[in-house]
């Protein structure tokens, strides 16, 4: 069964969505930005973002930042937000989009990316 136009225009609003998340955490200096397309793998969101900043400041200002962007682009008016203050890991989530943002020490130590990335086998992806 085809899409419908709702679905089709749900999906587009979500991909640039995506891309305004990516392009802010870019525009903003973050590293390694990696994301994780979570459709099929999990109802909680379409996508995830993970970033780092350098330190507790950088942290917060990407987080701001991207904050900020959304809103500008209508994603953001309903977005909670965790971990700001603190600037160790700061977890933005949209409905859509759950984007976390950590210090390198911090995102080594829980290393979320493994847990949501497919297993690799020699090189080929497992399914």
């Amino acid at each position: 069964m085809a899409p419908s136009t709702a679905e089709i225009s749900g999906i587009n609003t979500v991909a640039r969505a995506l891309k305004s998340v990516l392009d802010s955490l870019d525009d903003s200096k973050a590293e390694q930005i990696v994301p994780i397309d979570l459709r099929g793998k999990s109802v909680i969101a379409d996508h995830m973002v993970i970033a780092s900043g350098r330190s507790h400041r950088h942290v917060t200002a990407v987080a701001d930042q991207l904050l900020r962007t959304l809103k500008e682009n209508g994603y953001g008016n309903n977005a909670k937000v965790e971990g700001l203050t603190s600037g160790d890991w700061v977890l933005i989530d949209t409905g859509d989009i759950i984007i976390h943002i950590f210090r390198p020490e911090v995102r080594e130590f829980y290393n979320i990316e493994k847990m949501w990335q497919a297993p690799e086998l020699d090189g080929e992806t497992v399914h």
